[in-house]
């Protein structure tokens, strides 16, 4: 078992994150006999794939529907199915309009270098000639 503090820790965010998920319903902990709370691996693995979520831009929203899906069991599956798959087109544009932004970035700092690597400082510019 972890502490609020424990799991902070380890996956390097705020205890109110925590809390947040855990009062949008999409995050369990146990408590003990004074009410703190305190997570298994089993949560903190889930928590894992939770934050993955949100860094892939999967609206707290969506996740709150794939908890309420598989709170209610395995005829829920290809419902499941669909929303990771969903998630993960919108993944796979996001890395295609990521690599655009590159592309485009590439060459304005390849421009940037040519600009800086063709203006001659004028303290060295005597002894070029």
């Amino acid at each position: 078992m972890y502490s609020i503090s424990q799991v902070a820790e380890k996956l390097n965010i705020k205890p109110h994150t925590l809390r947040y998920y855990e009062q949008e319903g999409i995050l369990e902990s146990n408590r003990n006999h004074a009410g703190v709370r305190n997570y298994t691996e089993q949560q903190v693995k889930w928590l894992r794939f939770v934050l993955k979520l949100r860094e892939t831009h999967m609206p707290v929203s969506s996740i709150q529907e794939y908890v309420k899906l598989m709170q209610e069991g395995e005829h829920t599956a290809n419902e499941r199915l669909q929303l990771l798959e969903d998630h993960r087109a919108s993944i796979q544009q996001q890395i295609r309009e990521l690599q655009d932004t590159e592309q485009m970035l590439e060459k304005k700092v390849s421009t940037y270098k040519d600009m800086i690597g063709n203006e001659v400082h004028p303290s060295i510019s005597s002894y070029i000639k």
